[in-house]
């Protein structure tokens, strides 16, 4: 076995040796510009991103002419958004979103908030789902896109989006769904679920950094998005850009594995995490996963551990990769916003930790970290007087606590 042990697969993943082989001959050999379209080299890097944009469409159900190729998630995210809204503006301001979107959609609403667009921000229910009558009621003749995240980064908890699709098709809104965490790990059909826009990235699905995607609907209805990006008007006009060949190759390649192997691994995935979470429940007390069980990505595990600070508990883990909330926020010590949403104390919300099982680890890995965050937490809750006085069988809430 060996340490540490990876096991922070929301924030990244590592690339899969079979990507890589697939992206080396174009950092190398075939490095033409996939825009040069008078000689062979240019041929040859087109031929192959047109390869990866079918590869891309397949695993969502898509027309390769769907896919625009971007930078990542991020950059896809903020497309959508920003792109519809001016595109759109005209027609109505209104957006609806969740509270428990990752930071780069709710950073792009209060952005757009800024520029007179009205945001609904969803609370969610107490196991991280969105209420659909509370959706259906957000709407109205204003109201022109629904951005809903497939599943979660931090609890993995999955969305009810076929049902959020049908609604706004329903209604005539468009639909943006940020699937990063979701493509390849779960069956997505943008048709099927009624998605008219959706944001991926390759590197949360063993491809490289720094590329991405997003699917824009070509028809019922046609999507038309005002472009974030000007330039040379590559890719269709809605993200120019010298196309980075090697990353979009790899993207592709993830892709092509991910959906061949997606119905075994998940199958893995799952009876890991489960192994895990029946291991720390049972040998703990006050432990809580946060988030529904029942509709969730088969390789996330989110828990509190009562009476156990976050941060101390991840330094007295420091041989595991994990994490206590999203990558792109973990340098704040601000308890997670989602776990918060769910309605979660600031005392458990900061007492969470993230498990990202991934292709790579294994069954020994996990009775490693299981074993390992059993005794950090039980040391732990060896330095708390609360959890001393729980233990007795004192009601903290009804202690009056005094300050000297």
């Amino acid at each position: 076995m060996q340490m540490p042990i990876y096991m922070d697969n929301h924030a990244t993943t590592p690339l899969d040796p079979r990507v890589l082989d697939a992206m080396m001959p174009f950092f190398k050999d075939q490095f033409g510009n996939a825009a040069s379209r008078n000689h062979a080299f240019g041929w040859q890097a087109e031929e192959a991103v047109e390869t990866a944009r079918k590869q891309v469409a397949s695993i969502i159900g898509a027309n390769a002419k769907e896919i625009v190729f971007t930078s990542g998630a991020t950059e896809s995210n903020n497309l959508a958004l920003k792109g519809v809204a001016e595109m759109y503006g005209e027609r109505g301001n209104h957006i609806i979103t969740a509270a428990t979107e990752h930071k780069c959609v709710l950073d792009s609403t209060k952005k757009l908030e800024k520029h007179g667009y009205r945001i609904t921000y969803l609370p969610v229910m107490a196991d991280g789902l969105v209420d659909l009558d509370m959706l259906r009621e957000s709407m109205t003749d204003k109201t022109i896109l629904v951005s809903l995240m497939y599943a979660n980064n931090e609890i993995g908890v999955i969305q009810p989006v076929r049902e959020i699709g049908k609604l706004c098709k329903e209604r005539g809104v468009l639909f943006h769904t940020d699937a990063t965490q979701a493509v390849g790990k779960i069956p997505v059909n943008v048709i099927s679920d009624n998605v008219d826009l959706l944001s991926i990235s390759a590197h949360k699905m063993y491809g490289p950094k720094g590329v991405g995607a997003l699917y824009v609907r070509r028809k019922s209805p046609r999507v038309q998005l005002t472009a974030q990006m000007d330039g040379g008007g590559h890719e269709r006009g809605m993200r120019s850009g010298t196309l980075n060949v090697p990353g979009i190759v790899g993207l592709g390649s993830a892709c092509h594995f991910a959906a061949a192997e997606m119905a075994e691994e998940a199958k893995r995935l799952r009876y890991l995490r489960d192994k895990l979470k029946d291991r720390l429940l049972s040998e703990l007390d006050e432990t809580y996963v946060n988030g529904s069980m029942e509709h969730r990505l088969p390789n996330n595990l989110n828990i509190s551990f009562a009476y156990v600070e976050g941060e101390s508990l991840l330094m007295g883990v420091t041989d595991i990769a994990v994490s206590s909330g999203s990558a792109c926020t973990s340098a704040t010590l601000e308890p997670s916003y989602v776990l918060k949403a769910l309605g979660a104390g600031d005392d458990l919300a900061h007492s969470s930790i993230r498990y990202g099982i991934g292709r790579f680890n294994t069954e020994q890995e996990v009775d490693y970290v299981a074993e390992k965050t059993i005794a950090v937490v039980k040391k732990l809750r060896e330095l708390s007087p609360l959890y001393e006085m729980v233990k007795e069988g004192i009601d903290l809430t009804k202690v009056q606590w005094t300050a000297h």
